[in-house]
């Protein structure tokens, strides 16, 4: 058991999988928000704030993933049907994709998960597309090339929500550390997102680059002044996204850079004459 998953949880999981065959999906379903609830108000209350909902989706699939492994339940019929309700508390239907995730790890049919993670990348609900995000992580560092393939696909996409998904899958988070050993893997897939006109996916990509300026200036500086100074309005927005971070510790640098006379980020205004 996860340390999140305590022996009080793992046993009303173990008695909710063995009452799959004879009890319908949706009551299943809202047994499982309900039990979402219990282990998030059951997490000690320091530990809440960093120990969020998506750490529980991670770790009641892996749970309820092995329990339905002993119990000899068709784990992708069961994953399947319960994405498929629609109505259901998002962080179920998460948990459900994390179902595909582990199934996907052990097995490594990728062509019967990845259009999974498609359909949740593009979901209408916001929770089921960062969850996805995240939980498509442990595939892509298991099966990078095959990963990449796809990933080079998906960022060609007419949904800004499906090329959104291929940013925020490879910012250089904890889950994505062999990044820093392989850089050119991630930016290698992030350079057909340079120019991205719509505002949803572009700022996850300055999001991205502010996390890579963080992880290694060095690698991240160059590009973030090449799309700065290229002349195109869109490159030059992410570059200045890419710097809400840097300017608090460089602002004449990156003023200079982007050539403001002063750099706004929410609250937060910096003046070039400040600095003087």
């Amino acid at each position: 058991m996860s340390r999140i998953i305590t022996s009080h949880h793992h046993k009303i999981i173990q008695k909710l999988v063995l009452e799959i065959p004879d009890r319908d999906l949706s009551s299943i379903a809202a047994e499982l928000t309900e039990l979402i609830s219990i282990i998030h108000k059951d997490i000690p209350e320091k530990k809440r704030i960093s120990t969020g909902r998506y750490s529980i989706v991670k770790a009641l699939g892996s749970e309820i993933y092995h329990h339905l492994k002993d119990a000899e339940i068709d784990i992708q019929k069961f994953s399947t049907g319960l994405f498929g309700i629609q109505d259901i508390d998002p962080f179920v239907r998460s948990t459900a994709v994390q179902l595909f995730s582990l199934i996907g790890m052990e097995s490594g049919d990728l062509k019967t998960i990845l259009p999974v993670f498609e359909k949740s990348a593009a979901d209408d609900d916001w929770i089921v597309r960062e969850c996805s995000s995240g939980l498509v992580r442990k595939l892509t560092k298991k099966y990078p090339d095959e990963m990449r393939a796809w990933y080079l696909n998906l960022v060609q996409s007419k949904d800004p929500n499906q090329r959104r998904f291929v940013s925020e899958s490879l910012r250089p988070v904890v889950e994505n550390k062999w990044f820093q050993k392989d850089p050119e893997y991630a930016l290698g897939i992030m350079q057909n997102l340079y120019y991205e006109s719509d505002p949803y996916p572009r700022t996850s990509v300055g999001n991205s680059f502010s996390d890579w300026l963080r992880v290694d200036e060095n690698i991240a500086w160059p590009i973030v002044k090449d799309l700065a100074e290229n002349g195109d309005k869109n490159s030059h927005w992410i570059a200045y996204r890419a710097c809400r971070n840097l300017v608090k510790k460089e602002p004449l640098k990156v003023m200079d850079l982007l050539g403001v006379e002063e750099y706004k980020y929410k609250s937060r205004v910096h003046r070039k004459a400040d600095y003087q």
